[in-house]
């Protein structure tokens, strides 16, 4: 079986940050200005008072300490709370495709590679700024790259299926250099007038290359020893925003809203995650001993705990089980794919890690590497 690897990693990040204590300043406004609003109806056992949010809260429970954002303009603002930006035409790119072309830079610089050596760009991303045509192959032209493209979606496993597939197109004989961008403009999906969800996400974009070990010449690859990929459905992660949502006389106000049942997502998809990874290992041959990094989903500090005591069967040391999550928050599919680029620093060659991303569907996509 032809040796594929990943030959380079690039990474977008926005300039402007939102602190959690931003946040809460403002989350806090809103709760006041709300419960005066609807202060008889609060009164009456009508409606519930809002609570206060603050930052212990929101970093005893999740681990973020603040987040990237591409527009901060209304976030902050009790009377709009969302992002607020220009629409851009037709003849513009969109923001998640301006994103992946500065991701897509750098991992091609790092790959020693060049947009005419691509033949393949997949765009994976738990959101897309519109269905078709795809972001993929807009990129395809902003880049001038060749062969094909196209956008996938696995929520926050996006980046590590899109990787597996890129492996498969190129043992398959369909490309030779695939570029996988994973654009997560999240904050818009962000409900900011909700306690328990409105800290979570931040913006980012990464991009891995992928090629035939053959054909590599970067120092910094790593061979891809194994994949394994998981789905099994669950309602407890959610998001309802769909083309259809014009055609019905009641609108729900909260269809573009990312939603959960957290403690439900802890319980069940946990042990999910840790059976993907194990046995991965288990079919590699690689064993908890073996293993010198482990880059992990970026959405929860007491999940990545968790799964990181399962797969090496004791607490991880904190440059075992690199957290980016503190200063990035939850950036969906690029989460690991950050920590995978950020912290690769002490690794020598033959040194294994473990690649993985889990989330909604319930997915899990798990790749154990071995630095080249």
């Amino acid at each position: 079986m032809q040796q594929v690897v990943i030959s380079g990693s690039g990474l977008f990040t926005p300039q402007h940050i939102i602190s959690n204590d931003e946040l809460v300043v403002s989350f806090n406004q809103y709760v006041d200005q709300f419960n005066t609003e609807h202060a008889a109806q609060i009164a009456a056992g009508e409606l519930a008072a809002l609570e206060y949010s603050s930052s212990e809260f929101i970093e005893k429970a999740s681990g973020i300490k603040a987040r990237h954002v591409l527009y901060k303009d209304g976030i902050l603002d009790p009377k709009v709370m969302h992002p607020v930006f220009r629409k851009r035409g037709e003849d513009e790119l969109p923001e998640m495709v301006e994103m992946a072309v500065q991701a897509a830079t750098q991992a091609l610089a790092q790959a020693n590679k060049t947009a005419a050596d691509i033949d393949l760009i997949i765009c994976a991303a738990s959101n897309m700024q519109r269905p078709y045509p795809a972001l993929s192959v807009e990129l395809q032209q902003a880049l001038g790259a060749g062969g094909y493209a196209f956008d996938m979606n696995v929520a926050c496993s996006s980046a590590t299926f899109a990787i597996s597939n890129a492996v498969n197109a190129i043992r398959g004989g369909s490309a030779k250099v695939v570029l996988v961008v994973n654009p997560e403009f999240a904050s818009p999906q962000v409900d900011y007038r909700s306690r328990d969800s409105h800290f979570i996400f931040g913006d980012v974009c990464t991009a891995t290359i992928i090629e035939a070990e053959s054909s590599c010449t970067s120092s910094q690859a790593f061979r891809i020893l194994g994949m394994r990929l998981k789905t099994t459905f669950s309602n407890n992660i959610r998001c309802d925003i769909g083309y259809t949502e014009h055609c019905f006389s009641e609108q729900d106000p909260k269809a573009p809203f990312f939603k959960q049942q957290g403690r439900k997502v802890f319980k069940e998809l946990l042990p999910i995650v840790a059976e993907v990874i194990l046995d991965e290992m288990a079919a590699q041959q690689v064993t908890a001993d073996d293993l010198k990094r482990l880059w992990l989903h970026q959405a929860n500090i007491n999940m990545n705990i968790f799964a990181a005591k399962k797969i090496l069967g004791r607490d991880p040391l904190p440059e075992e089980a690199p957290l980016v999550l503190d200063t990035y928050a939850n950036t969906a599919s690029a989460g690991s794919i950050i920590a995978f680029h950020k912290y690769q620093q002490g690794l020598q060659s033959g040194d294994k890690a473990i690649l993985c991303s889990f989330g909604a569907g319930y997915s899990v996509g798990c790749l154990v590497l071995e630095k080249c």
